[in-house]
């Protein structure tokens, strides 16, 4: 070996020497790290990436593996690339989250920017100020017995058309997307009464709905935000998800600024037909005048981009939430026949009671009539549900919430941190976090709600006849303090008013081999749809 090979080779075998330190100084700090959590509770988390290669192996199921986590303990840390979630399930964490110290748990700046695309800055993605003023004018609205009623009217036009579906599929034994018709129900329902448009996406021939695939779309891919590192890259770049993103809010926009531009044309025309009451503002009962009238004032800077954010806050709120969760208490109702038989028979008596009241003969019902004679029979007992008889039905309100704490709209909720703080249970969270509180598994915890959580039972709302609440901070689907759901009452209106109409003169049963799961999104909807047949009931 001559001298210059041989003077070279100390410094090779110091550069593959230090290779070789370095790689173990790496391994011992990921096993060191590995071996300090061995007795935690919580998901598996390594240097740099935290816990999401364990979040993205369970993404399809994040909301199960949540209450995996949340079973064994009340909260669940999960350390993520460049922010930490913090998961709740108890109750005093929760009201302290969203009562107690609410204006330290605002959406925050990180949900702002994950949901802006779609949401903007509507009620459902901002705070302070913009939020108070939004929630003021929304807040005056739902409180109108106007709205009340004009949404009766509405939901009851709607159920009416949905049965009339419904009929033609028992007629000819077709399957039907159960799903899929409470969305297009709930699209028209929420444009009628929040924007004063008809849309007509549930007509009889079910004519294609290129705006809700398309905010679906969005949906989806804005929830994989919150576990997508790359996200920001992606749409920098316009590839991949992100690409197909700003296709689906193109298409949203198209429709929604359409919709602004109907109403706003129909309001100056009926102004100046001098048609507007004492206080200026337009004769009509939707939610969207409300808004573009307010943009008389200057000073409350309202542009077509404040209204198109008003616009698909109430359509995720007034279309989404409530389709969903009728999705899920059909399927409840068709898997527990003792809870459908007892929905009847409250359905019939009510009817019965409603009848003899308003002194109305009841038509037999025939399920082999023809299909006009049994459309005259089920909106003869539709006239007879007024907001005060639907408040009667106990048991179908509790069916309906026993669905909602099992499976709540809204399956977890983040609220970004402001400054670092104790949770009541001693988990301490820092400034620029987020902490989660998770319906889905709320309802879900023994700690909460008794060994038979896992039960569907609307039994357990039921107290000497009458419907019984819980507290918000344990039944958290319409959330609770400062931000708790306006349209509550709202929801449970319509609601009432097609599971009233729908469990009276139908029966459903689920399609062989049909897949029932959740899709991950911001709404618990169903990654299949509910796919049943329909048989009639007299």
């Amino acid at each position: 070996m001559d001298a210059e090979k041989l003077s070279e080779l100390p410094i090779s075998v110091c550069r593959s020497g230090g290779w070789l330190v370095l790689s173990f100084m790496v391994l011992s700090w990921i096993l060191l790290h590995r071996w300090n959590q061995r007795n935690e509770i919580g998901p598996k988390t390594w240097p740099l990436v935290g816990a999401a290669i364990e979040q993205l192996i369970n993404y399809d199921r994040m909301h199960d593996w949540l209450v995996e986590y949340l079973s064994k303990s009340r909260t669940v840390v999960v350390p993520m690339p460049f922010t930490t979630y913090t998961y709740i399930a108890d109750p005093a964490n929760v009201e302290h989250v969203l009562k107690t110290n609410f204006l330290n748990y605002p959406k925050g700046k990180v949900y702002h920017s994950y949901m802006e695309v779609l949401l903007g800055d509507g009620i459902f993605n901002v705070d302070g100020e913009a939020w108070r003023k939004q929630r003021k004018t929304a807040s005056f609205e739902f409180a109108s017995k106007n709205l009340r009623d004009f949404s009766t009217v509405v939901f009851k036009e709607y159920s009416l058309k949905l049965s009339s579906i419904l009929l033609q599929a028992s007629m000819n034994n077709l399957p039907i997307d159960m799903q899929d018709l409470l969305m297009r129900m709930t699209l028209d329902s929420i444009c009628k009464v929040g924007f004063g448009v008809e849309i007509g996406t549930l007509a009889p021939d079910l004519p294609d709905n290129l705006f809700a695939k398309a905010f679906d779309m969005a949906n989806i891919i804005v929830t994989l935000r919150f576990i997508d590192p790359l996200w920001r890259i992606k749409r920098f770049l316009n590839i991949g998800s992100e690409a197909l993103l700003d296709k689906s809010i193109k298409m949203i926009d198209e429709f929604t600024y359409s919709v602004i531009k109907r109403r706003k044309s129909e309001i100056t025309a009926l102004k100046s037909q001098h048609h507007i009451d004492q206080d200026g503002y337009q004769m009509k009962n939707d939610i969207l005048s409300r808004f573009i009238n307010l943009g008389d004032n200057p000073e409350n800077n309202i542009t077509d981009k404040t209204l198109r954010d008003v616009v698909l806050n109430f359509v995720i709120a007034g279309r989404d939430t409530t389709a969903t969760t009728l999705s899920w208490a059909i399927y409840m109702i068709m898997t527990h026949q003792e809870v459908a038989e007892k929905l009847f028979l409250e359905l019939k008596k009510l009817e019965e009671d409603q009848a003899a009241e308003q002194n109305i003969s009841l038509r037999l019902c025939n399920v082999r009539e023809d299909a006009e004679s049994f459309n005259q029979r089920v909106a003869q007992f539709a006239q007879l549900l007024d907001y005060d008889a639907l408040g009667k039905l106990y048991y179908l309100h509790a069916v309906i919430t026993e669905t909602l704490r099992l499976y709540p709209a809204v399956p977890q909720d983040p609220k970004g941190v402001l400054e670092d703080d104790v949770l009541p249970d001693g988990t301490r969270v820092k400034a620029g976090g987020m902490v989660t509180y998770v319906p889905y598994s709320m309802g879900r915890m023994e700690y909460n709600w008794g060994s038979d959580a896992a039960s569907f039972k609307p039994e357990r709302w039921i107290e000497d006849g009458l419907f019984r609440n819980a507290s918000p901070f344990k039944f958290t689907a319409f959330q609770a303090g400062p931000r708790i759901c306006l349209g509550k009452d709202s929801a449970y209106l319509q609601m009432k008013m097609a599971l009233a109409i729908l469990c009276r003169f139908y029966e459903f049963k689920l399609v062989p081999n049909h897949q029932v799961k959740y899709r991950m999104m911001t709404i618990l909807s169903m990654q299949y749809g509910l796919n049943i047949t329909v048989m009639r009931r007299q």
